[in-house]
């Protein structure tokens, strides 16, 4: 009877955890990317989630641009200039990108709680697990955008960055007044202060990063 690793880990319940929330997961992206309207209107109908529950999505998505990244960075480099190919050391990729990844989820995280602590003031129902899945399903483009790690280009990621950077951003106005059942003109200025919020939290990480640099997490460098 030949091997079958389905039939080796199928009673596994951990794994079959796992294949359930990849396929969610696949299903969730496709989704906001093509027919965003759709699965906003799939979201709102949803049960609510613990916040837990929620972040999951985030926690397997930001896995990609974390890979991409430790890989580009460390194995394929970038050119400054005319100059070598400029590279992270493995041993400095490996202090880093662990970090970077908990960056991305911690502010999704915060950006959640944000939504669900600025509701009411907007006359919206919300919860923290509600909170999490919008910032989460919002940021998918951004995420997405970090493939771009696996082949580091100046201009190629500036321009995956901005796109993904806007197409976030149409996400978000577009989702609020679905998810949240308000007017959209409310929903206007509540998504605005949404992304307050998110030019906060970025200011935070490079505020962050800083500090860290200075306690010796600063990038090693090598060439070639």
């Amino acid at each position: 009877m030949p091997f079958s690793y389905d039939a080796a880990l199928g009673n596994n319940s951990e794994f079959v955890w796992f294949k359930q929330q990849v396929i969610k997961m696949f299903s969730s992206v496709l989704g906001i990317i093509a027919t965003p309207g759709k699965q906003w209107h799939s979201f709102a109908g949803r049960a609510p989630e613990s916040a837990m529950r929620a972040a999951q999505y985030t926690l397997l998505l930001a896995i990609i641009p974390t890979v991409a990244w430790y890989w580009g960075t460390t194995q394929v480099g970038w050119e400054v200039g005319a100059g070598d190919t400029v590279k992270l050391s493995a041993g400095s990729a490996r202090s880093i990108f662990p970090l970077f990844y908990l960056a991305m989820v911690s502010a999704i995280i915060f950006i959640g709680f944000m939504i669900h602590w600025m509701a009411s003031n907007y006359g919206a129902d919300s919860s923290a697990g509600k909170g999490i899945a919008i910032a989460g399903l919002a940021a998918t483009p951004l995420f997405l955008a970090g493939v771009v790690g696996f082949y580091p280009v100046f201009w190629l990621a500036l321009v995956l960055g901005v796109g993904s950077v806007c197409y976030t951003m149409y996400l978000l106005y577009l989702g609020i007044p679905i998810v949240m059942k308000i007017p959209e003109e409310r929903a206007f200025l509540f998504a605005s202060a949404i992304v307050a919020v998110c030019m906060v939290a970025v200011i935070a990480m490079m505020g962050a990063s800083v500090i860290l640099w200075d306690m010796g997490l600063a990038p090693v460098f090598t060439d070639g």
